[in-house]
């Protein structure tokens, strides 16, 4: 497949080597010509310098036999409109964006454009490295808004419906890894023995909803 990064920075430069390491053809756009300098000399694909918002750019560098488009420049605008012009005018497929500004991030998550929210993805990871065994989340959208994590939840909770449990939580129970298979709840399932069950909450509300899996269904 033909890629086309914007933004050849530290993310971009390291995106392009991986892509390349796949087997995969690679056009590198940006508007210093000294950020090349960061692909290294074993790199083998083609360098553009432009904005990557301009078409003439975007052609040079291939978008028109593109599968993939990602805009990982340092300017939430910047790779909003090029992210757009790939997707809406040129037709590629898969089209990412690199956010800072998480607000902003879901809001172009509505226009169909997937983004990757730098802070809220960058703060979890660093949470599910200091704390592995606490309450970060196993995954979080590119908004920062949902967060899916696995809860610890009273024994007594074993034989209740999973419905029940749900709502004392204020959570919805995303999977069941029940028996090392991953399970989705029916209406009618109920907490088994040596059941882990996975969360999706509202970021913001993490704590509350594991402390309350944590209290006894009469305490709830």
């Amino acid at each position: 497949m033909h890629v086309v990064i914007m933004g050849c920075g530290r993310v971009g430069a390291s995106l392009a080597k991986a892509l390349e390491r796949l087997d995969h053809q690679v056009s590198v756009i940006d508007k210093d010509p000294q950020s090349f300098r960061r692909l290294g000399g074993d790199f083998h694909g083609q360098q553009v310098q432009g904005n990557g918002f301009d078409q003439k750019v975007l052609v040079e560098a291939g978008i028109e036999r593109a599968g993939a488009f990602a805009a990982v420049s340092s300017g939430d605008n910047s790779n909003i409109i090029s992210a757009r012009v790939a997707r809406e005018t040129f037709g590629v497929e898969h089209v990412v964006a690199r956010i800072y500004d998480h607000k902003r991030a879901a809001v172009y998550e509505r226009l169909g454009i997937p983004t990757v929210a730098t802070v809220p993805w960058t703060t979890d990871r660093f949470l599910r490295m200091l704390i592995p065994e606490g309450t970060a989340s196993a995954w979080r959208d590119p908004s920062g808004t949902v967060a899916v994590l696995p809860v610890e939840y009273s024994e007594e909770w074993v034989g209740h419906p999973i419905s029940e449990l749900e709502q004392a939580i204020g959570a919805r129970v995303a999977f069941i890894m029940r028996f090392g298979t991953g399970v989705l709840p029916d209406p009618k399932a109920v907490v088994q023995a040596d059941d882990v069950l996975y969360v999706a909450a509202l970021s913001g509300t993490v704590t509350d909803v594991a402390a309350a899996a944590a209290q006894a269904p009469e305490e709830n």
